[in-house]
């Protein structure tokens, strides 16, 4: 056997075993079949085995045939891709960019803090979520390029990242269908006869909305408290209990979970920021998440 074969015999054997016979190989190639045929024989006795076997009008390939033809696959597969391949190297690059994104952070307000970036037709983006503390411990070692959460990274002279803000929204209260009239009627001590929906103490908006209750005397009826503002949405909709959100999201909100606005939850506002571990933004994308400097 010689190792000194011929890929393009190599190419002719495969569009051969592809097509299932000569006549439809030299029909694809544009060739005649008997030089098709010559090919595939050329390639054959290079090799030293037979590749292909008559079975009945037609022919089958040879255990060795099998063989070639597998790799034979791997090859001209790699080969199809190379225009694409080339396309992508000379082409724009893409921009990766890592988000780590805070459990308590409502998932549709992290859509619209992420609107800077995503027009752009190089980003591929990657998102984390993640506890919080987690979160800046893989920021710190440079595993992710920003954290978006609902507080300040907190003073630690071991960990070396930087808070941006990016804005806050006021909160408001929304009911499912079945809830909304009664939520509605007396708002806001309504909330201490129909059954709320809290996030967990985890959330940073959570005190504030613990002392906005106390301010009006207002005693709630709790019956659910969540870790993932995803699920408190979701149970709210489905007829649990009444919920706050911020207003950022309210048509995306109502437009799908089927929810109605009850009212403001007045002076209490949930805080976003995006957490870098760069006091100057080097990444052209989180760069872009900021606002612009006044």
């Amino acid at each position: 056997m010689s190792t000194d074969f011929s890929y393009r015999h190599l190419y002719y054997f495969w569009v051969v075993a592809k097509e299932g016979g000569m006549s439809r190989a030299a029909d694809r190639l544009g060739m005649a079949v008997q030089t098709v045929s010559t090919q595939v024989r050329e390639l054959e006795r290079s090799l030293g085995y037979a590749l292909l076997k008559p079975a009945g009008r037609g022919i089958a390939l040879t255990d060795a045939g099998v063989a070639v033809m597998q790799q034979a696959e791997k090859i001209f597969q790699l080969g199809e891709q190379l225009p694409a391949a080339l396309r992508d190297a000379v082409g724009s690059p893409r921009v990766r960019l890592a988000v780590g994104i805070s459990d308590g952070l409502p998932k549709l307000a992290v859509w619209h803090l992420m609107q800077p970036v995503m027009q752009d037709p190089n980003l591929k983006l990657i998102c984390h979520q993640d506890e919080f503390e987690d979160l800046l411990g893989d920021l710190a070692l440079h595993r992710l390029d920003v954290v978006l959460a609902d507080r300040t990274a907190p003073p630690n002279p071991n960990l070396k990242v930087y808070s941006h803000s990016l804005g806050s929204s006021t909160l408001a209260w929304y009911a499912p269908p079945a809830l909304l009239e009664a939520a509605r009627k007396g708002f806001p001590q309504s909330l201490s006869r129909v059954p709320v929906l809290l996030p967990t103490t985890h959330a940073a908006v959570r005190p504030r909305i613990d002392q906005w209750f106390e301010r009006l005397s207002i005693r709630p009826n709790v019956v659910g408290e969540f870790e993932d503002s995803a699920l408190l949405k979701t149970f709210g909709a489905a007829g649990m209990g009444v919920f706050p959100v911020a207003e950022l999201v309210e048509s995306e909100l109502m437009a799908r979970y089927g929810v109605k606005r009850v009212g403001a939850c007045e002076g209490v506002e949930e805080h976003f920021f995006a957490i870098g571990a760069q006091k100057k933004v080097l990444h052209p994308l989180v760069q872009k998440l900021l606002p612009a400097p006044r």
